[in-house]
Formats: C-alpha cells, structure tokens, sequence
C-alpha cells in the first residue's frame, strides 16, 4: 500500500511541478507601475483557471489508474478508519431479549472483523466465533448447549485417566470403567481384511475434518484400543485356552489396530507434557485468574492428569496452565484421532486458555479453531504445503521480479515462512496482537459458514471480501514489504533468518491493512489458480 501511494505521489508531485501551458501562464506586470484592477482580476481568474484545470488532469489521471477502482475500497484495518474494539455496552445492544445475535449476525461479524475485541468480553465472543454457540441462537439453547458439551468433555477426560491408569500399570476399576463409559466398537465393527489407521479414523469420526464427530450424539465414539468389553475379554481367554498347547497365534487384525493405536496415543501424551512445560508465559500477565492460583490448586491438577517432572520452583500459574494444557490436548487426541497432537497445536491452545477459564468451553472452542487448523498438522503435510503453494501464487502475481528472486534462490515454494503458516504468527506478533488477528481471522471464517460472504454482507462489500486464507494474504504482504531486504540475500537461510527477526516487531493492524489490498486485487484470481491446480 505504501509504494501504491508513492507511486501516486510522485504522480502528482511531478505533474504539479511541470510548468504550465502557455495558455494559462499568468501574464507579467511591470514591476514600477502598478497592476490595474482589470489586470488583477485577469491575472486572478487566469489563476483559478489554471489549478482547476490541473485538478481535473489529476482526478482523470488517478480514476484511470487500474488500481483506482481497488483503492476505492477503503480498509477497515487503515489507521484513518481504525476503531475502537468491540466494547461489552455495543456486544449487548448487538442481542434481541432473547439473547439472540441481530440480522444473523451479520452486524455482529462486521465489528469484530473491522475492530477486534474488548479484553472483557472474549471469553463470551469467542464462543460464537469459534462455532461453540450458533449466531441464531437464543440463551435459552445456548444455556442446553453448554451443558451437553460439558457433558461430552468430560466424558473424554475421564477416558484419559482411564488411559493414565493403564499407562501407569493400574487396572483397578478398569474393566468396570470402560463397560460403563465405552461403546463396544470391536464387536459392531469387523472388517474381512487387516485394518487400517484409516479403517479406524473412518468408523471413529466419519468427518473430523469439517463437522464435530460428538455434537450429534450423546456418547462419544472411542478408538478401538479405549474398548475392553466382556464379550472382548471372553473371545480372549478361549483363544488363550485354544492355545494352551503351546502353538503360537497370530493376534487378530483388532488386537493390532489395539496396539498401534495405544502405542500412538501414550506417544502424544509424551509430547503433550513436554510440550505443556515449555509453553511460553507471556500469556501470565494477561490473565488475572490464573496468577491468582495456589499451589495447592497447581499441584492437585498436575498430579491428576499425571503431569510428573516438573521443576519444583515452577511458578504455580504455569504449573496449573501446563496442566490444562495436558488435559485439553489429550482430549482432543482422542476426539480426533486422525490428528492426535503434533507440535505447535499448544502454541495454538495456550492463548485460549489464557482467555477462557472453564475447561469445557475452551476444548469446544479449540476444537472449533482446529477445524481449520488441522489441516497444518496432518503429517503428509499436504495441508500446510497447500497454504504455502497459495502464499506462493499470491507472490507470483504480485511481484514477478520478487517471485523471480526467489526462484533463483530455490525458494519459490515459500518454505520460509512455514512458521507462521503452522502456528499463525503465534510467534511472530505479541500476545495481544495475536488475538487481535486471530479475531479477525475466525469473523471472516465464520461469515462464510454462515452464509453471509455474498448477500448480508453485500454492505461491507466495497471492502475487501471475506476469506478463509486471511492469514495467507498477510503473511504474503508480510514478504511484498520486505522485498528490499529480500532481494539482497543469496541463500534461503538468510530469508529465513529474516523472517525469525520480525518476532515483536510487526503492527496487526498495518500487517491486516496491507492484505487488504492484496485481498481485493488478487483474491478472485487466486481463489479460480488454486482451484485449477486442485483439479488436475
């Protein structure tokens, strides 16, 4: 934005330095004798005439520049327009009596895209960002949501510690636990042939990747290792009675998916508490709540979701934070098996948790984040290579010279900024800014599942349009910014190394400014490229 406006500038720097026609040069006067009035007021008109004439070259020349009609579309995120964010007074106005979003929503979408949140009232928010709470939704059915989610969560957590049992060596209470609490899924489930991981992600979460596998049913669904039915048990011991001769069987194609599945999740759960311990603490200052903690309250939550290891002198907020770090990851390992955990998913997790207290509401509300984000973690990389190819095509169309560099420097694919793709600059921004985007982000990305990117929202339409690669556009204008700097290196190191310096260095609001632009101009293009190349 700030070379189109040079550009623009210069433009009309030069034009209002050029001299004048000839026809409009005012006329001379004689420095002894004084100018007549007739003389004055030709010389004045003559004037008047000139810089009106200039006007108009300059309005025709800026309305037949290509961009002009792009630039017409005013940011929402440019310092001239900026507002406050969305205070806890105008969130009120925003609902019916009945506690109902008005016009759908839309008016609600709007404000959050154009100026983010209050710090006071994104713990409520968030719940309808994320797609927790539906924007139609009244208080009365959101009140009967939030107790059958709490439900389901907690089903999941006692399923965890069933598993820490195991882990640990401790079946009591085992068997009793599991035929109370699991679905007998080996029993309904067989297959001719040996299962696979797929086999096991297909029956456990039919579509994990764009609806919630437990929303529509009471009892959630487990993977076949969390099963240990009587009639399991039974078909064990006669196997083992049929073998008591000492032959060797071959463990059926379930006792293997049992297995491998358990070996994957005590996996996650090693990763899962080294992670949680590492997490950074710039969230502490933030929430009030959790410095509050005694160490008592850190301790008793640590030891039970076995979170062992830690250092003594662990401040008892982090303490308490890494455990509900532990205990939400683990649960969403088990509510979506085909992701379980990979590293940076608490990167992701820990600013929920500095903003919304209750355990319950902030696993829905990452899981409601992870329904985009999965994608990055998926271990083809297929997900995250896609955003990266996207970021690259957004380059390409931009700055061809750019695009050329780094083709020359093997670095077309955009490798260099995978960080902030899979973490989404979680790194790169401060904590409050973080929030800031991801606001901004989750408003856009509910405004399409909402329906409203081409009809309600035809208001806001002379802005740029809602998208879901909102972040992608960023971080490419994020690179089109420092194309100077860019153009100088001679290795894809160096770009990186330039990129891991911008951390708390960047403006959200001037990094959402500058996407604006590439959204409005490019956006249609690089919607009908990506999905040419799906297609092929």
């Amino acid at each position: 934005m700030k070379a189109l406006r040079r550009s623009h500038t210069s433009t009309s720097s030069g034009n209002s330095s050029s001299p004048l026609p000839s026809s409009t040069s005012l006329p001379s006067t004689s420095s002894t004798s004084p100018p007549s009035s007739n003389s004055s007021s030709s010389s004045s008109s003559a004037s008047s005439s000139s810089w009106i004439h200039l006007r108009s070259v300059l309005f025709v020349a800026n309305l037949s520049s290509p961009s002009s009609s792009d630039r017409r579309r005013k940011s929402p995120w440019s310092r001239r327009k900026r507002k406050w964010p969305l205070t806890p007074h105008q969130w009120r106005s925003l609902s019916t009596p009945e506690g109902k979003l008005r016009d759908g929503g839309v008016g609600f979408l709007k404000r959050v895209r154009n100026r983010g949140v209050d710090p006071s009232i994104r713990a409520e928010v968030w719940l309808f960002l994320l797609g927790v709470y539906d924007l139609n939704s009244t208080s009365e059915e959101r009140e009967a949501v939030n107790t059958q989610k709490r439900k389901e969560y907690e089903k999941l957590q006692r399923r965890c510690k069933m598993l820490l049992k195991r882990g640990n060596g401790s079946t009591d209470d085992l068997e009793e636990e599991a035929d109370d609490q699991c679905v007998r899924f080996m029993d309904d489930y067989k297959t001719p042939g040996p299962m696979t991981n797929q086999d096991v992600v297909s029956a456990v979460n039919t579509d994990s990747s764009d609806t919630d596998s437990c929303e529509d049913n009471e009892d959630v669904q487990l993977l076949p290792s969390f099963v240990y039915s009587d009639e399991k048990k039974q078909e064990e011991e006669n196997s083992n009675n049929n073998n008591s001769s000492g032959e060797t069987s071959t463990p059926s194609p379930e006792i293997q998916v049992e297995v491998t599945v358990h070996e994957d999740f005590s996996t996650w759960q090693r990763i899962i508490r080294l992670d949680a311990l590492r997490a950074d603490s710039d969230w502490a200052t933030y929430s009030s709540s959790s410095t509050a903690i005694t160490e008592t309250k850190a301790r008793g939550l640590a030891e039970s979701v076995g979170l062992k290891d830690y250092d003594d002198n662990l401040e008892s907020c982090r303490l308490y934070h890494a455990a509900r770090l532990v205990a939400i990851l683990e649960a969403y390992a088990l509510y979506d098996p085909e992701i379980g955990y990979c590293q940076g998913m608490s990167d992701l997790l820990s600013p929920i948790l500095a903003v919304i207290s209750e355990d319950h509401e902030a696993f829905w509300c990452f899981v409601g984040f992870m329904k985009k984000a999965r994608h990055n973690f998926r271990l083809d990389e297929a997900g995250i290579q896609r955003q990266l190819g996207i970021v690259s095509k957004i380059i390409k169309s931009k700055d061809s010279q750019l695009y050329k560099h780094l083709e020359n420097l093997q670095a077309e694919d955009c490798s260099f900024v995978y960080r902030m793709v899979l973490v989404m600059f979680r790194r790169e921004l401060s904590f409050e800014q973080t929030l800031c985007l991801w606001e901004v982000m989750w408003a856009d990305q509910a405004a399409i599942r909402a329906g409203v990117g081409k009809s309600p929202w035809s208001r806001i339409r002379q802005q740029a349009p809602p998208t879901d690669d909102l972040l992608l556009y960023a971080i490419a204008a994020l690179v089109l910014r420092r194309k100077l700097i860019i153009q100088k290196y001679s290795s894809m190191d160096e770009i990186v190394e330039e990129c891991n310096s911008m951390a708390g260095q960047l403006d959200v609001w001037k990094l959402l400014d500058d996407a604006h632009h590439l959204v409005v101009t490019l956006h249609d293009k690089i919607e009908t490229l990506s999905s040419q190349s799906l297609s092929i």
